[in-house]
């Protein structure tokens, strides 16, 4: 990371400074922890999350602030007239970018569970000491070093991303076509997506654990290991016919190996085998225990479709009959974060939205973002399912496929790499909105906005993927999962949604991208935030037309 800021900045000063307040909210969030720690319940890999985060934002929101700090030193600003404009442009951007990427973090904690819980509280915190490190620490060291850094980027890469956006405004219809259709094939296995829970095959194959969870495997079998238990409340075993009837209804079912409870030991087709030594261990006088070995793996459809036989048994004792065990653990885990799903995306989508809206006063720009970015993060699973679920690249990774996804990782990765996806288009929309509100212009604004961030964009992607692909070293196959798939995602972000699908959408939007309607329109020049004051309005009692589709 080091090396990489060195080659960004030209020079070995300039590259601590990120590097320093990545580290500054780092160890920040790790006192937020033990702080929280004495009140709730956080996990152990909430630290991998803290270091991938703390690193990658505050690496992030610096590049953003020095390289307009270094702007307005080539464009002629005194020292401190410069780190004003810098704290006023840049450091609005990124308030703005930390509330976008906090509110998805913050959606985890509509989920019922304490795991995805403390990736809220962990997220939250390194986002919020990332935002104020890099808009109260950085200008204080900035102000230190006066104008020592003011040495420039090469030109040719600052012009590059000038000269693609201008190639991809030429031929807006062909770039959305052809980028759009990457995305939908990568993101085909997605819908193969198969959600499941974890096991020892997650852990490395030395690890002490898995080990005797092998031999235990080998030695007996997945149903032994993994037994489902069915619980029958108000059933005494005094009531043997009822008893016998629950048992012979179990023993029926499809896939089911044995049965063991107050009467003893039952296998289809065969009496029960009676022992004294059950009666005390399956019944306590209020209900029932029977222990169902199934014959198959705990992880299969067989298995699951197996539990909801049991739950749909009309129990002859006419009470309640529970059922649990790994594969009904696993599916009431699924179903619960599934029910809660919808409102999370419905909370970041709206939160997302109010938050574009005051910084651009359109209403088209912040749908196209969400779009965008629901397109690439699909892209991001299906190249997750085809590597980790489908185990492509087990042998070169170093893992063990399962032929099912931990359900909460993808909800995790979901809410961190959509807020990491909103940080960049919010680098990007509030350059190209502070241009148009300049100009009026909104092809020039484009080239400019993406001419001037391009760097900055792509520099803080591939700073973030080597963070997110040194946490995919990992040996635990969850944390490989986590850092290998969110580095998936930026790169995919920055290079083939910010680079290009952004600006040929905005160019076949024309001055609709600005547009909003009346109240919305005068609610924004009054309550939204700007960096200049405008210029050039498009009116808003009327649509602006998108301008003529270019040559294809």
């Amino acid at each position: 990371t080091l090396l990489a800021l060195i080659f960004v900045f030209r020079g070995f000063r300039a590259a601590l400074l990120p590097l320093s307040v990545a580290v500054f909210a780092v160890l920040g969030t790790f006192v937020f922890l033990r702080v929280i720690a004495e009140g709730t319940t956080v996990s152990v890999f909430a630290l991998n999350l803290t270091t991938g985060l703390g690193l990658g934002l505050g690496i992030d929101y610096c590049l953003l602030m020095l390289a307009r700090y270094r702007e307005e030193l080539e464009q002629g600003q005194r020292h401190q007239r410069a780190l004003e404009r810098t704290v006023q442009t840049a450091g609005r951007t990124v308030i703005f970018s930390g509330a976008t990427v906090a509110s998805s973090l913050l959606a985890l904690l509509v989920f019922p569970a304490p795991y995805l819980r403390s990736f809220a509280f962990a997220g939250v915190g390194v986002v919020a000491i990332a935002c104020g490190a890099a808009v109260i620490v950085l200008p204080a060291l900035l102000a230190t070093l006066g104008d020592r850094l003011s040495t420039s980027s090469v030109e040719v890469t600052e012009s590059f991303w000038g000269v693609q956006a201008r190639r991809v405004l030429k031929r807006p219809v062909a770039y959305v076509v052809g980028a759009g259709a990457i995305l939908v094939l990568v993101g085909l296995p997605f819908f193969r997506f198969d959600a499941g829970r974890i096991d020892d095959r997650v852990l490395p194959e030395d690890a002490p654990a898995r080990e005797a969870a092998t031999l235990v495997r080998d030695v007996l079998d997945f149903g032994e290991l993994n037994p489902i238990n069915v619980v029958a409340l108000d059933a005494p075993a005094s009531d043997t016919e009822n008893s016998a009837a629950l048992r012979s209804l179990i023993l029926e079912l499809p896939n089911v190996e044995r049965v063991v409870d107050a009467g003893g030991f039952s296998t289809p087709g065969l009496p029960p085998l009676p022992g004294s030594s059950f009666n005390e261990q399956f019944e306590n006088g209020t209900g029932q225990w029977f222990r169902v070995t199934a014959s198959v793996a705990p992880d299969t459809p067989e298995a699951e479709a197996l539990v909801e036989s049991l739950r749909a048994i009309d129990n002859p004792f006419g009470t309640e009959l529970l059922v649990t065990g790994t594969t009904a653990n696993s599916m009431d885990t699924v179903d619960a974060v599934l029910d809660r799903l919808p409102l999370a995306l419905v909370i970041i989508a709206i939160i997302t939205l109010i938050v574009l809206f005051l910084m651009t006063g359109s209403i088209l720009v912040p749908l196209k973002a969400v779009v965008l970015n629901l397109l690439s993060l699909t892209a991001t699973f299906g190249a997750l399912v085809w590597i980790f679920q489908d185990g492509n690249l087990a042998d070169a990774l170093g893992f063990t496929a399962t032929g099912s996804v931990d359900i909460f990782t993808p909800i995790l990765m979901f809410c961190i790499a959509f807020g990491l996806s909103m940080d960049y288009e919010v680098f990007l929309l509030s350059r190209i909105k502070e241009e148009y509100d300049l100009t009026g212009d909104n092809d020039q604004a484009i080239v400019a906005g993406i001419g001037s961030t391009g760097r900055v964009v792509t520099a803080a992607a591939v700073l973030l993927a080597i963070v997110f692909t040194a946490i995919s070293t990992s040996e635990v196959t969850l944390v490989k999962m986590f850092g290998f798939g969110l580095m998936i995602a930026v790169l995919v972000d920055a290079f083939l949604v910010r680079a290009t699908l952004t600006p040929a959408l905005m160019k076949l939007a024309g001055r609709a991208n600005w547009w909003a309607p009346e109240p919305l329109s005068r609610f924004h020049l009054r309550y939204g935030l700007w960096e200049n004051e405008p210029i050039h309005l498009p009116e808003p009692d009327t649509v602006p037309e998108p301008t003529q589709t270019p040559e294809v």
